[in-house]
């Protein structure tokens, strides 16, 4: 079943399905971005918290390499200082664009840097007193409770960010869970969807199957109804036409047997009348005996066109010489009469009566269509058995035909196949343009002839 038959028969199954696989698009992509964004926003909080950590490590460490500096004075100390002041400016940064776009908590941050910067002008001062000399001021400022309270402040922020941005992470972990079990519920009830809707085309196909199956066995009883019926009409047409051929014959026989019996008896006692009358008359009248004379030559011709049209309604060779002789006096009188050469290679066969005639009046048929349309100039009669067939062929270098092409009128090609069929053979006819036509028919060998 085609695209068009089902969209024709089930207009809703196709918009239905794009319906849901549009869904199914817009769901995924849906889920797809927005768990884009909750990433998004898990790795902003990631790195605000990683901002804080390291600002508040950095702080450590730089306050570790002053007090280390402080006491020993070794230069070796400062690098550590040096370093960590340059992470704790980068974690600044980073904190100040993590904090641009939230109001809830920049507040808290203003105040988170200003302490920083504080905590790190309050190491810069003391390093800047001991390195002046004023090691004493410089110790009693490490020593005040100033540095405490400011590292304290910096922690106690740095902890309110932080639950701060477990609060935001917790609440972006929720909303990528909430994200993947409502795309999970939309794929399975779209999934479920397509399932009804897969469900409903196959047990439609089914139906259109069964539909299809119950027209071709309807269309296939059909068939073989009109199978048998067209052999039946054929078997009918085949007996009709044997039928018809064998009264054309019999009536044939008759009206020769009735000319020969009754018209030759007439003309002969006519022409023996004619004879009497000159014997009479000899010596007596010219003028008559030349009348009488050109009666006889009459009598003779009429004589001889009875005998003609005697053989040609039934040729007495065929009964009292054979089909060889026969076919052979054909050939020769058709060469003389159309000036064709006519070459024979016939050796003789085992057939009915019946048969036998009908292959005379098949070849008669034959070399008679070759003087009216083939424009030949040889003509081959051929007739053998071989295996238990006879096989009888006609075959001229004339101008052929197109097989393939309807005729202008058939009825003497289908009469000829009728009548070899009706006495169970079968006839092949074989031409091309310029390239003449073979007439071949096989009959099977009578074993009672």
């Amino acid at each position: 079943m085609d695209l068009v038959t089902l969209a024709k028969r089930s207009p809703w199954v196709f918009p239905l399905a794009c319906v849901a696989a549009l869904a199914m698009v817009l769901i995924s992509e849906a889920a797809h971005w927005q768990s884009i964004d909750t990433l998004d926003e898990l790795a902003a909080i990631q790195a605000c918290r990683a901002g804080l950590q390291d600002l508040q490590q950095n702080l450590l460490e730089a306050e570790t390499g002053q007090r280390g500096y402080l006491l020993t004075s070794r230069k070796e100390y400062l690098h550590p200082y040096d370093v960590a002041l340059t992470e704790a400016d980068r974690s600044l940064k980073v904190l100040a664009r993590c904090y641009s776009d939230r109001p809830a908590s920049a507040q808290s941050y203003d105040r988170l840097r200003a302490l920083t910067e504080s905590k790190l002008s309050e190491l810069a001062l003391t390093i800047r007193l001991h390195d002046e000399g004023r090691a004493e001021a410089a110790m009693q400022i490490v020593l005040s409770d100033i540095g405490r309270e400011k590292m304290a402040g910096i922690r106690a922020l740095g902890a309110e960010l932080l639950a701060l941005e477990d609060q935001g992470m917790a609440t972006a972990h929720h909303d990528l869970y909430r994200t993947l079990m409502l795309s999970r519920i939309g794929m399975a009830v779209l999934s479920a969807f397509s399932l009804l809707a897969m469900y409903l085309y196959l047990r439609q196909t089914l139906v259109l199957a069964q539909q299809q199956l119950d027209l071709k066995r309807i269309m296939q009883a059909e068939r073989e109804r009109l199978e048998v019926e067209i052999r039946q009409r054929t078997a009918e047409l085949t007996e009709l036409t044997h039928h018809l051929q064998t009264a054309r014959e019999d009536e044939r026989n008759r009206l020769a047997r009735n000319l020969h019996d009754e018209l030759g008896s007439l003309l002969t006692s006519a022409k023996l009348d004619a004879a009497r009358i000159r014997s009479r008359l000899a010596g007596t009248a010219p003028e008559a005996l030349e009348r009488l004379a050109h009666l006889v030559s009459t009598l003779n011709s009429s004589i001889a066109l009875g005998r003609r049209i005697i053989e040609d309604l039934r040729p007495s060779t065929l009964s009292n010489l054979g089909l060889v002789p026969t076919l052979e006096i054909l050939a020769r009188e058709f060469a003389e009469q159309s000036g064709i050469e006519v070459q024979c290679d016939l050796t003789p066969v085992r057939l009915a009566a019946p048969a036998e005639l009908m292959l005379y009046r098949l070849v008669q048929e034959a070399i008679t269509n070759i003087t009216k349309y083939a424009q030949a100039s040889h003509v081959w009669i051929g007739l053998a058995a071989h295996d238990g067939e006879v096989e009888i062929s006609v075959r001229d270098d004339g101008a052929g035909f197109d097989t393939s092409a309807k005729p202008r009128s058939a009825y003497g090609l289908m009469g000829m196949r009728l009548r070899v069929e009706a006495n169970g053979g079968a006839l092949t006819l074989v031409s091309a343009p310029g390239q003449g036509t073979l007439v071949q028919v096989k009959l099977p060998e009578s074993t009672s002839a």
